[in-house]
């Protein structure tokens, strides 16, 4: 009889798979392309300097009142006013989204009138808090905290009621307390909402910002812009404008990165 030596198993490993990460520089192509054509058709006489000024002529003015400390000083104030305002709104969505959420008595008690609220626009609010809270600076940080409200409100609450409640059962049996499954079930699930109202609350805070700053104001960038249309400043008006675009877009960045961060475990649909 003569034994066959057969060959161990050998398991094969799978190749790593190389994942291609998208260049990031290719999402800033169209924005500069808009300006290069924007600057041809300012220098070429298609646009009226005094309408709609060049790019370049934009961000002289920019240099000219960084380097005065104008911009510096006026940027300052409109980050404070939409500072305080971002928390104030944010804090009570959290509060009242999670209680609405979480609790039968908190959802028959405040969804309802949340619900009525929310139909009205909160910008055509802006006699009525005059009238209330004066026009000063409560008047512009209320205007803030509204808009801020409203979509962490809905995200906060749509968060927590599209969690699976059998994941929460699951957890119950297993023998998690109550401030476990909330930090261990609830919160996770909820957190991709959460990241989405954020956004959408500090786009409506900028753009409460722009509207309540053009009310008998005496610093801020919407001063800034109101004031240079006083004296026909296009330039300054179109920087105003750049201004409010790029703390929008640098707030979004910022918090899509954290979003990342912090959502690392989910992996979801990516663009082609």
């Amino acid at each position: 009889m003569t034994a066959v030596a057969t060959a161990p198993d050998v398991a094969v490993r799978p190749r790593p798979v190389r994942k291609t990460r998208r260049l990031r520089w290719q999402r800033i192509v169209s924005p500069v392309a808009i300006l290069l054509v924007w600057e041809a058709l300012s220098r070429g006489g298609v646009l009226a300097p005094d309408k709609l000024p060049a790019p370049s002529t934009v961000l002289r003015t920019g240099w000219r009142l960084t380097a005065d400390g104008t911009l510096g000083a006026h940027l300052l104030d409109s980050l404070t006013r939409a500072g305080i305002g971002l928390v104030i709104g944010g804090v009570l969505a959290l509060a009242l989204g999670a209680t609405a959420g979480l609790l039968r008595l908190g959802d028959d008690a405040i969804d309802p009138p949340v619900q009525m609220a929310r139909m009205l626009p909160h910008l055509a609010l802006v006699p009525l808090l005059i009238i209330w809270v004066g026009i000063g600076e409560s008047m512009k940080i209320t205007l803030v905290a509204l808009g801020v409200f409203f979509p962490l409100y809905f995200n906060t609450y749509a968060g927590i009621r599209d969690i699976d409640e059998r994941l929460v059962e699951a957890a119950r049996t297993c023998g998690l307390g109550t401030w476990a499954r909330l930090r261990h079930v609830i919160l996770p699930g909820a957190l991709p909402s959460l990241f989405l109202g954020l956004r959408l609350a500090i786009g409506a805070a900028w753009l409460s910002l722009v509207v309540g700053e053009q009310t008998n104001t005496q610093n801020g960038i919407g001063f800034l812009m109101m004031e240079a249309r006083e004296f026909s400043q296009t330039d300054v008006v179109v920087l105003g404008l750049f201004v409010y675009a790029a703390l929008g877009l640098l707030s979004d960045l910022l918090l899509r990165a954290a979003e990342r961060r912090a959502l690392a475990w989910r992996r979801g649909l990516r663009a082609a």
